[in-house]
């Protein structure tokens, strides 16, 4: 996977980090951009980066119905996690989301 990973260029890298900071919108329109989603680094991270946007959807549908809308006040908080995975894929480094990364390379997309 290192050699995948060597020719990692500045945009590459700006393309991940965006994916995290702005998803689901960005992992979206990446998938419409052929050179950039062959990519090996920059589809690695836009995986992951849609994975957990449909995992903090149903996450935060799930919450905050039984909250009865309690949750929503805590979920901008999620935030957080997506600005630090986005500053590690912008150094150009791998980030490993709990389950999520887990499944997103079993299922093969990254």
């Amino acid at each position: 996977m290192a050699d995948k990973m060597s020719d990692v260029t500045s945009d590459d890298r700006l393309w991940a980090a965006l994916a995290y900071v702005f998803t689901p919108l960005v992992p979206i329109i990446i998938f419409l951009m052929d050179e950039k989603k062959e990519r090996p680094f920059i589809r690695a991270h836009n995986a992951q980066a849609l994975a957990w946007a449909v995992v903090l959807f149903v996450l935060n549908f799930i919450l905050t119905s039984i909250t009865f809308g309690l949750f929503a006040c805590v979920w901008p908080l999620t935030i957080i996690p997506q600005l630090y995975w986005g500053y590690k894929a912008y150094q150009g480094e791998m980030v490993n989301i709990p389950v999520v990364s887990d499944f997103v390379r079993n299922q093969g997309w990254a």
